[in-house]
């Protein structure tokens, strides 16, 4: 779909996004996370076409440009025109046809679950149907590539799990999403592929998939300190860890959960639970951050 190759962008001394590369996937939901700060709407407004890069490039990887929609985090509206009205003006500058723009919007607001509200003045809208309102904006014409930062601010938790959803069928239906997002639940839910930012440079950069198979681990926990046994327990793997009345077990140490608990038993310990866990993205993300900061 699209190649973002080595691209830098400045604002006078602020580097907002240092060497970036990456390839936007076609057809899936790739996740950019980061904090504040980090580089996250400058790239939205690079691939879009609103900024320039400094240095680097930006091209379509087969040889033309997708159509893009974008739905920017701060939403601003002409409040006096009508929710419909607004999206018909936004279809006519998109050049739909005169006789689609009808069927068009109604599309967009079916997608948003707006329609009931077609006829309100945006003026009188809540945050949440403003939001909805730019998805739906986002949608007109079909575009390929959708941009989409900070989809669920605003929204209640159900109207959150219903953007979530749109979507997962909009990546399902081979539409490519790049999503920029604070709730990592959210991402974790809805993308197939993941790029955490911090300080205009990615520091983590892959599938979800692959992001939550990492480093699995079992833990152990047991009804007093394990203290005396502490030396004897790391001594038979390096990725079995203590901490006061819990062993972890990593990586290749996970084949030893049988042993370790047979052995635990033997020396007078009561197991009070056993629990096998993935990685979760909150572990990568806060990984990735204090990586930069050498922390």
């Amino acid at each position: 779909m699209i190649t973002i190759d080595n691209v830098t962008k400045r604002y006078f001394s602020l580097i907002a996004v240092d060497r970036v590369s990456f390839t936007v996937p076609r057809g899936q939901v790739l996740g950019v996370l980061g904090p504040n700060g980090a580089g996250k709407t400058t790239l939205f407004k690079l691939i879009a076409g609103f900024l320039n890069p400094d240095s680097g490039e930006i091209r379509p990887t087969h040889g033309y440009w997708p159509g893009i929609g974008y739905k920017p985090e701060r939403l601003l509206f002409p409040n006096q025109m009508r929710v419909d009205e607004y999206l018909a003006m936004i279809a006519r500058l998109s050049n739909i046809s005169s006789n689609a723009i009808e069927q068009t919007v109604g599309d967009a607001l079916a997608q948003v679950k707006l329609l009931d509200s077609s006829s309100k003045h945006i003026g009188q809208c809540s945050k949440g149907m403003r939001q909805r309102l730019a998805l739906a904006q986002s949608l007109i014409g079909a575009p390929s590539v959708l941009l989409i930062d900070e989809p669920s601010n605003g929204l209640d938790p159900e109207g959150q799990a219903d953007v979530q959803r749109m979507i997962q069928r909009i990546g399902a239906g081979g539409q490519t999403v790049l999503m920029s997002s604070h709730q990592l639940g959210e991402v974790t839910q809805t993308c197939s592929h993941l790029i955490i930012l911090k300080q205009g440079r990615i520091h983590y950069r892959g599938s979800m998939a692959e992001a939550l198979a990492l480093r699995p681990h079992v833990t152990i926990q047991v009804d007093q300190e394990l203290q005396p046994a502490e030396a004897m327990l790391t001594s038979l793997h390096p990725d079995i860890h203590i901490d006061g009345r819990q062993i972890t077990l990593s990586n290749e140490a996970i084949r030893l959960r049988r042993y370790v608990l047979s052995l635990l038993v033997g020396m007078g310990f009561d197991i009070v639970g056993v629990a096998q866990k993935r990685t979760t993205l909150e572990e990568i993300y806060a990984e990735a951050v204090q990586w930069h900061n050498g922390s």
